[in-house]
C-alpha cells in the first residue's frame, strides 16, 4: 500500500511588506523551508486540505465536505497567484472518495474547480515546478452548520487508513493544510498571539487530540471566523498519525490581519 511521507500546515496568505520587511522577510523564509522539505520527500501526490472563501462554494452550495477529481487546477488568481494550470490526480481522489463513503463520510465530488489563495498560495512553495499532482480536499469552515473539529480529525483518520490500507494508485502522499492562525475576517485587523503560541506549544507537545475535542465556538471565540481554519491542521495531523509537530515559523502580523504560521507533524 502507500504512505503519508509528510504533513505540514502553513498559513496562506502574502500580503505587502510594506512596513513590515523583517516579520515578512521570515514568513517567506518559513515558507520556502516548509516547500524544501516537501520536494525533498518526492510525493506521487499532494493533498492540500483547505476551506474555499465563497469563491467555488457559495451560499447556494453548502456541503460539509468535498473533494477535487479533476485532471488539472488553474488558479482563480486572487492574492496575484499565476494562472497557471496545474495537474490533478483524478484515480487517487476517486478512490478516496469511495473509501471515504464506506467509512461513513460522503464527500461532494468537484470536478470543476478554480482554486483560490487557500490552495495556490501553499502550492507556490511546495511545488514551484507545477508538476507535482494536486488533490484538493476542502472543509467547510465558512458556513454554519460546520462540521465539528472531532468530526474533521475522524476523516483524517479515516483518510490514514485509505492510504495504508487502501491507495493504489499512488505510493508517497504528502498532506498540507493550509490556513489560520488567528484572524478576524471582516472585523478590525488584529491578531491573538497568546492563543497562537498557546496552540503551536500544544501541538508541539502532542496534544492534538485535546484540541479536536474542543468546539468550533470555543476556537471562533478566541481566535476568530478565521482561526477556524486550524482545523484543517488538525484533519492534517490524524491523516499522518502525528505524535508531536515542529514549528517551522511564526509571526504575529496585525497588518496581514493575521497570526502567520507553519508546522510540520511527525
Amino acid at each position: 500500500m502507500a504512505e503519508v511521507v509528510g504533513g505540514f500546515a502553513t498559513s496562506h496568505i502574502l500580503m505587502s511588506s510594506s512596513g513590515v520587511e523583517d516579520k515578512a522577510g521570515r514568513v517567506t523564509k518559513g515558507m520556502a523551508e516548509i516547500g524544501r522539505r516537501i520536494q525533498a520527500l518526492s510525493p506521487d501526490v499532494i493533498m492540500v486540505v483547505t476551506n474555499d472563501h465563497l469563491f467555488n462554494f457559495g451560499l447556494d452550495l453548502q456541503v460539509p465536505f468535498a473533494i477535487g477529481t479533476a485532471d488539472a487546477y488553474t488558479p482563480l488568481g486572487d492574492l496575484e497567484v499565476p494562472q497557471i494550470e496545474r495537474p490533478g490526480h483524478r484515480p487517487f481522489a476517486e478512490e478516496f472518495l469511495s473509501y471515504a463513503a464506506e467509512a461513513g463520510f460522503d464527500l461532494a465530488r468537484a470536478e470543476s474547480l478554480r482554486p483560490d489563495h487557500g490552495v495556490s498560495v501553499p502550492m507556490l512553495f511546495a511545488d514551484p515546478s507545477n508538476t507535482v499532482p494536486l488533490v484538493p480536499l476542502y472543509l467547510n469552515l465558512m458556513m454554519d452548520p460546520m462540521p465539528s473539529p472531532k468530526r474533521c480529525w475522524t476523516l483524517g483518520e479515516t483518510f490514514a487508513d485509505f492510504v495504508e490500507r487502501r491507495c493504489s494508485t499512488v505510493d508517497r502522499v504528502v498532506v498540507l493544510a493550509a490556513g489560520g492562525l488567528s484572524h478576524w475576517v471582516g472585523y478590525e485587523p488584529k491578531v491573538n498571539e497568546a492563543w497562537d503560541r498557546q496552540f503551536l506549544a500544544d501541538l508541539e507537545a502532542g496534544q492534538f487530540l485535546g484540541w479536536a475535542g474542543r468546539s468550533k465556538d470555543e476556537i471562533l471565540e478566541a481566535a476568530g471566523n478565521g482561526g477556524l481554519e486550524v482545523i484543517n491542521w488538525l484533519f492534517m495531523a490524524a491523516a499522518v498519525r502525528a505524535q508531536k509537530s515542529e514549528t517551522i515559523y511564526y509571526e504575529a502580523i496585525p497588518e496581514w490581519m493575521t497570526g502567520m504560521g507553519g508546522i510540520e507533524a511527525v
